[in-house]
């Protein structure tokens, strides 16, 4: 568990699921991905972020959660990536939050606690973050981050001609992070 000013970012829960499941279902939160999720599959990726947790002795995709109510607002964390991405090895940063927790910080101050996680307790080189290019939000996020723009991929998993294949490449190295922390 790992706490900052607002928030706590966890191990997943079963009362998780569910607020989980309505925004992996919210088409406003699913806008660039390639669709929005069923109850089955939101539930199977919560699940696969908590053993990715267990397997990687506590960090991961983290469940994020209001410190004052409790609240569950998504997700917000770190995923090794060994093979999928031309770039890859690579640890990669990446969140998602429900609606009604959008522009009020919360986003910027949960990926600030997992930068420095990954960079004062795991010790990674580097972090990476990726989106669609129509993302202009999270690639917003990723520049208030300190993150570097890095050139254009298209993803494996999508098709070349899917209106999001084409994705926007981001990175942080842990040397750029303590600097900008200073």
């Amino acid at each position: 568990m790992i706490e900052t000013a607002r928030l706590i970012l966890r191990q997943w829960q079963a009362s998780d699921l569910e607020p989980f499941a309505e925004l992996n279902a919210d088409p406003d939160v699913m806008r660039y991905f390639p669709a929005p999720l069923s109850r089955e599959e939101s539930d199977n990726l919560a699940n696969r972020f908590k053993n990715i947790i267990e397997a990687n002795k506590g960090w991961g995709f983290w469940a994020v959660e209001l410190k004052t109510t409790g609240e569950f607002v998504g997700t917000v964390g770190l995923l090794h990536q060994a093979e999928r991405f031309a770039f890859s090895p690579c640890t990669e940063i990446g969140w998602r939050l429900a609606k009604n927790f959008w522009h009020q910080g919360i986003a910027l101050e949960a990926a600030t606690c997992a930068l420095n996680f990954a960079f004062n307790q795991l010790y990674l080189d580097e972090i990476v973050a990726f989106t669609a290019v129509q993302n202009t939000p999270s690639e917003g996020l990723m520049k208030r981050l300190g993150m570097v723009k890095q050139p254009s991929f298209m993803h494996p998993a999508l098709a070349v001609s899917h209106v999001l294949a084409k994705h926007r490449l981001y990175k942080i190295t842990r040397t750029g992070w303590l600097e900008k922390s200073i």
